[in-house]
């Protein structure tokens, strides 16, 4: 079981930047594909940004340029620093965790909120 805690969520400006950090409990975290996603309200939920277990990242065409998704496989931790912030950008920021050979996401975390302003 993996457990999933997001944090660095808040209220910004538009043009500023944040940083999401996701911290996870469990062991084999290198071993997972850890993604953010982020539903706006009304809408659904969708993906964002991806770092396979070996590094390789995707992203998102919306963020793609603004957005870096990282990882630190020695404190169990995926970041998304988020810069250029748009208001659409706005959103509940989830973190996933993928086990090798899944064909979904088998662990989630609670969502931080990330509120741009214009």
């Amino acid at each position: 079981q993996v457990q999933l805690v997001e944090s660095g969520g808040g209220l910004v400006q538009a043009g500023g930047s944040l940083r999401l950090a996701c911290a996870a409990s469990g062991r084999a975290f290198s071993n997972y594909r850890m993604g953010w996603f982020r539903q706006a309200p009304g809408k659904e939920r969708v993906f964002v940004a991806v770092s396979s277990a070996s590094g390789i990242t995707t992203y998102a065409d919306s963020v793609k340029g603004r957005f870096t998704i990282s990882r630190d496989n020695a404190k169990n931790t995926v970041y998304l620093q988020m810069n250029s912030l748009k208001p659409e950008d706005t959103a509940v920021y989830y973190c996933a965790a993928k086990r090798v050979g899944s064909n979904e996401y088998d662990f989630w975390g609670q969502g931080t909120q990330v509120t741009v302003s214009s």
